[in-house]
């Protein structure tokens, strides 16, 4: 379970130091002094450079790494506190750094004949850090396996048994890495063009994380293969939660999230119509909230967030969020930035990108 968000609060500061905080602004800092939890996520500033803020529950910005492109998804390390943001697909680079302090940031890139696809997990003890990655020409999933103890140099590679892997999370007890195959054929030469649509493949995957041999590999429904698997958190319980993006019709009315746990078959909430059409047949986020019990999903396309009651599958709360973006879970609740530079109740001359990570300690028995 989460440790409480004050306490979140306090950690980053114990181990952030004198010297990090004394080179805060007096306003970064007394927003900081007033935070109930820390966050991460990438952004665009008004002058169209790309950065990682370090954000404050509330919203308020306290600091900013620079960035060398536009990022996607982030990483967060609770054994280490070293937080990773990954290139936007089909990005190259992903860069490491301590929010904590000023240290200088690591910067890696990905092997000459992949790319990275925005996501990755470091392993809980936090000596690895997994990346999911296209080998482009061979038209296969892999996860990029990097040495955190060594400046990440990067020391192998799994496949993912699948196309297009995207999202991916590793399992509290460090045995599993779970992965959503997206399903979906792209190349660098071509952009972010999709090459398969109408020969999808979206699976859902558990590989074991010390020999890279598949553990299990769930696949969509025929009827929903159209349906692509795109981002997954684990509930404290273990199941996984997983969120999809629909290429099909947009009459359709594909079930967008589910649930599977080792040794189950995939199981799919079945939402509102009315819920299902506001998320525009897109989810863009997913996030646990594991000491209330919570499921939430954001939909830049449908401008919307969704709570879920993990237990029932039940629709709690839909939330008008014009360009939703990144969601993590809060004190009570969820995080929810836009893309139009809303982070909860305050909105900053920023764009938010895709996903948020929230900067805390697990309790530890």
């Amino acid at each position: 379970m989460w440790r409480s968000a004050a306490i979140d609060r306090r950690s980053f500061v114990k181990a952030a130091g004198m010297g990090f905080l004394a080179a805060l602004a007096p306003k970064s800092l007394m927003a900081l002094e007033r935070a109930d939890a820390v966050y991460a996520s990438g952004i665009r500033a008004a002058d169209g450079s790309f950065a990682v803020a370090t954000v404050t529950e509330g919203g308020e910005i306290i600091d900013q790494v620079a960035l060398p492109a536009r990022a996607h998804g982030m990483a967060f390390s609770a054994a280490t506190g070293k937080t990773v943001a990954f290139a936007r697909r089909p990005g190259t680079y992903a860069m490491i750094f301590d929010p904590r302090n000023k240290g200088e940031p690591i910067v890696i890139s990905s092997r000459e004949d992949r790319h990275f696809y925005g996501h990755g997990a470091f392993s809980p003890d936090g000596r690895l850090l997994y990346a999911s990655e296209n080998d482009f020409d061979g038209n296969r999933g892999m996860i990029g396996l990097y040495d955190a103890t060594d400046r990440f140099t990067r020391i192998g590679e799994f496949e993912t048994y699948g196309i297009g892997p995207h999202d991916m999370t590793v399992s509290d007890d460090g045995r599993l890495l779970i992965v959503a195959n997206g399903g979906i054929e792209t190349h660098p030469d071509f952009g972010r063009t999709k090459l398969n649509l109408g020969a999808m493949q979206p699976s859902l995957v558990l590989i074991d994380a010390a020999t890279g041999a598949l553990v299990e590999k769930h696949m969509l429904p025929a009827e929903w293969s159209a349906l692509s698997t795109r981002h997954v958190d684990l509930g404290g319980d273990g199941r996984i939660w997983f969120a999809c993006q629909y290429e099909g019709h947009r009459n359709d009315l594909p079930p967008l999230v589910g649930h599977f746990a080792k040794g189950e078959d995939l199981s799919f909430i079945d939402l509102p119509e009315e819920t299902t059409r506001r998320l525009a047949n897109y989810v863009g986020a997913i996030a646990v909230n594991r000491s209330e019990g919570l499921v939430g999903v954001t939909s830049p396309k449908g401008g919307a967030s969704v709570t879920i009651d993990a237990r029932t599958g039940k629709v709690l709360a839909e939330t008008i969020v014009p360009d939703a973006a990144g969601i993590a879970p809060a004190r009570e609740g969820f995080a929810v930035s836009s893309y139009d530079g809303d982070f909860r109740s305050t909105r900053s001359d920023v764009a938010w990108d895709q996903h948020i990570v929230r900067i805390s300690q697990r309790l530890r028995s």
